[in-house]
């Protein structure tokens, strides 16, 4: 098992192995909590059901809850079920919640915790890819409203993270193709022996990918939890990928979204000479190479860019973009112009 530590005000540790819900129960046990909140996807009733048995048999009371798939589960109404469920099982401050499943399941469990008597203690369990190496690690927690993805949520760092590499060969492909897209943008940011590995084929690296991207994202949020700086590296590619998202109502996954807007923000970085047609072929092939996306409906601009005018990195007005200059490097680009976006985003139009 290898172990990534997270820094910072309140730090935490990542586990990364295979069959550790035994690992996970102790790590309850050892909070003190005697009632346990396991929130978890339909497709997961099974592992839920083995999760809940052991913390019964660790003398903790399990109440499993079960919510809609995907961004769907990131509804104020399904979170307003959990607060009662909360309320109603009497979960006091002592008490915690688990997160068992996707990136959705995580954000939501996250801010269930955050906000129940002000903040209880989370343990993630991420079985995605995307979860495993973006959603769960971080602390950033939230549900989605009419007027974009994530805007309502809190910073609430979890207990502990427990990865599951085992998981990953369970997964359907379409899932695997999407979290790739968070992995591969650490290697862009950061890390491009990332990049090198995907190049190798990434069936061979997993356990090598994973702990390197989770490595990745430790360090950015133990400098900056809040995202005050260094932390909007992470959100390279997002700006135009969560317009996309919310454009097309949350039915394209996060992943090919993000992998869109990463070809967007090289095309726009290149043509302000920050870096040279390489690396925006390097985008290309990384991202086509792992399934992913590089091209969205051409003729969309204009309503795209209402929805990115409201991303939450922006600054009196303007749309504050991640963008490389140069592998493994980052800078923000705060004043392109609305013709330098359009030509961007010709670069990426069907």
């Amino acid at each position: 098992m290898a172990v990534v530590e997270v820094t910072g005000p309140n730090p935490y540790s990542i586990s990364i192995g295979r069959d550790n819900l035994p690992e996970v129960v102790q790590r309850v046990e050892s909070t003190g909590a005697r009632r346990a909140l396991v929130v978890h996807q339909a497709p997961l009733q099974q592992v839920a059901d083995e999760l809940a048995a052991r913390l019964r048999e660790a003398g903790i009371v399990p109440v499993a809850v079960r919510v809609p798939d995907a961004e769907a589960g990131k509804d104020l109404d399904v979170l307003a079920g959990l607060w009662e469920t909360l309320g109603s099982n009497g979960f006091s401050r002592q008490d915690i919640v688990i997160g068992l499943g996707g990136g959705a399941v995580t954000d939501l469990a996250g801010f269930a915790a955050a906000t129940w008597m002000r903040g209880i203690n989370v343990v993630q369990v991420p079985t995605t890819l995307l979860a495993m190496v973006d959603a769960a690690v971080g602390g950033k927690t939230g549900i989605n409203t009419a007027a974009g993805k994530n805007l309502v949520g809190a910073f609430h760092e979890p207990d502990s993270v427990f990865i599951d590499l085992g998981r990953i060969d369970t997964l359907p492909r379409e899932e695997v193709v999407s979290g790739s897209a968070e992995l591969i943008k650490t290697g862009f940011i950061a890390d491009p022996r990332i990049l090198e590995l995907y190049r190798d084929g990434a069936q061979k690296h997993w356990a090598e990918l994973v702990e390197r991207s989770v490595a990745v994202k430790a360090n950015v949020v133990g400098q900056d939890l809040k995202e005050s700086g260094l932390r909007e590296i992470l959100n390279y590619g997002h700006t135009l990928g969560h317009a996309i998202e919310r454009r097309e109502r949350y039915t394209w996954r996060h992943g090919n979204a993000v992998a869109v807007g990463m070809m967007f923000v090289a095309h726009l970085a290149k043509n302000r000479g920050l870096i040279d047609a390489p690396l925006v072929d390097l985008h290309q092939e990384i991202l086509t190479g792992a399934g992913l996306p590089t091209r969205y409906e051409a003729g969309a601009f204009d309503e795209l860019h209402d929805a990115m005018l409201l991303d939450k990195k922006n600054r009196d007005g303007r749309i504050r973009f991640v963008v490389l200059d140069g592998l493994g490097s980052c800078t923000r680009l705060e004043d392109a112009t609305v013709d330098e976006m359009r030509a961007a985003y010709e670069e990426v139009s069907e």
